[in-house]
């Protein structure tokens, strides 16, 4: 479970190919061997750091807002961690769903 964020509560993720064949916008930490997909308490948080995460050329992204247990859900089942981002693009929270 998370500190900052109750189940019930809408947090901010990027999705990539909105409207087509979307989905969350992973990211991968080769360092730490980690696979996660950020997330924002805020959506103009989420838009600043939109330019600091990796993205596949070609693509759109747009910010959407999610219920947290929605979210937790589908990245339990696809074997991400979500990680709490603040505009800047520091990790607030890592949260094994």
């Amino acid at each position: 479970m998370s500190k900052l964020i109750g189940k019930d509560q809408w947090v901010w993720v990027v999705v990539q190919d909105p409207g087509g064949d979307e989905q969350f916008l992973g990211q991968y930490d080769q360092e730490k061997d980690e696979s996660f997909i950020p997330l924002f308490l805020e959506k103009d948080e989420a838009q600043q750091a939109l330019d600091r995460l990796q993205r596949k050329e070609g693509s759109e992204y747009e910010v959407q807002a999610i219920e947290f247990g929605e979210l937790r859900r589908s990245a339990a089942e696809n074997r991400f961690m979500l990680f709490v981002l603040d505009g800047a693009g520091a990790i607030l929270e890592k949260i094994r769903p």
